[in-house]
């Protein structure tokens, strides 16, 4: 019998992965079953739940895939010589999360939303949710702190506080962008810098 690669297995996942999105995007969290999952992916059974046993790991593997690329963006922002002001940071991440929405499979931040509303009552998907978005947070806190070393934002200001502000900002923007339509990280941004007295160059 062949070795299965390292490249192989990932590429297996992968494609579960992106199965497991279409399939809720199309059809919501709730509607969405493992037989859906199998069925898109084209696999087996054995081969699908080879990778996943549940469809709570598959959605821990959406928002993997989602929060890397998000975490990739902050170490950008914060490898930066000169500390971002707070609207242009929150610009660049809500840029960047549009991008990660536009990317081809699929909408992720719609998968995001559901999640969000299902860990109101399912405690999995909370302990995923919590474990995530904890970190993503952090990231906030540190940007903060920059913040207020490049004299943007006063310094008797509690970055952790801040941060909780800002990462709220994040779930507001994604649902008037999938209900509303008419937000864009330019729109929203703009707001987030009136509210804040700051009027960034362009």
């Amino acid at each position: 019998m062949p070795k299965v690669t390292v490249e192989h297995r990932l590429a297996r996942r992968a494609q579960i992965v992106a199965a497991a999105r279409h399939c809720v995007i199309e059809q919501g969290f709730h509607k969405t079953t493992m037989a859906d999952v199998i069925r898109e992916s084209g696999l087996s059974a054995g081969a699908v739940y080879g990778y996943f046993r549940s469809k709570d790991e598959i959605v821990e593997a959406i928002a993997d895939d989602a929060l890397s690329a998000v975490g990739e963006l902050f170490e950008d922002i914060l490898a930066m010589p000169d500390p971002l002001p707070l609207g242009q940071a929150m610009r660049k991440v809500l840029d960047h999360v549009v991008d990660i929405a536009e990317r081809p499979g699929g909408d992720v931040t719609r998968v995001a939303l559901q999640a969000w509303a299902e860990a109101v009552h399912n405690p999995a998907i909370a302990a995923i949710a919590a474990a995530k978005w904890t970190p993503l947070r952090s990231h906030f806190a540190a940007i903060v702190r920059r913040a207020q070393a490049g004299g943007s934002l006063p310094p008797d200001a509690d970055p952790d506080h801040v941060a909780q502000a800002l990462f709220g900002l994040l779930p507001g923007f994604l649902m008037q962008r999938l209900l509303l339509g008419d937000v864009t990280p330019e729109s929203y941004a703009d707001g987030i810098d009136a509210l804040l007295g700051s009027h960034p160059q362009r």
